[in-house]
C-alpha cells in the first residue's frame, strides 16, 4: 500500500510546473519613480517569456488620454517589451499591461509614474 504512494508522490514531485504567468519583474521607468527627464520609452521585463503580438503597453496621461505609443516590440530578450513614448509633459502618467505568456497565460496590471517640472 505504501509504494503506490510513494510512486505518486515521486511522480507528482518530479513534474515540472505547468501554471507559470508573466508577472512585471521590473521596469524603467519603475514604478512610482519621479523623474525630471521624460522617458522616451516603457520598457518591462516580466517574468517569464510573452508574446509581443499577444500583449499590450498602454500609457495614459492625468486626465486618462491614451497616449500614441504603437505596438510594444521585443526589446532584447524575450521577457522584455517595450513601447516608444511622446515627448511627456510634467505630469503623473499610468502605464496599464496585458501580457500573454509563451504559454498563452495571461496577466494584467498597473503602476504610475511622475515627470516632475
Amino acid at each position: 500500500m505504501i509504494r503506490p504512494f510513494l510512486v505518486l508522490a515521486g511522480a507528482l514531485l518530479a513534474a515540472p510546473p505547468t501554471f507559470a504567468h508573466a508577472f512585471l519583474s521590473h521596469a524603467t521607468p519603475s514604478a512610482g519613480s519621479e523623474t525630471h527627464a521624460p522617458p522616451a520609452a516603457v520598457t518591462i521585463v516580466f517574468t517569464e517569456r510573452v508574446e509581443p503580438r499577444f500583449s499590450s503597453i498602454e500609457v495614459r496621461d492625468a486626465a486618462g488620454a491614451k497616449l500614441p505609443t504603437g505596438q510594444p516590440h521585443a526589446q532584447g530578450k524575450a521577457e522584455t517589451l517595450s513601447v516608444d513614448l511622446p515627448k511627456l509633459a510634467p505630469g503623473t502618467y499610468t502605464v496599464i499591461w496585458h501580457a500573454t505568456s509563451v504559454d498563452t497565460h495571461k496577466t494584467e496590471g498597473k503602476y504610475t509614474f511622475t515627470v516632475l517640472p
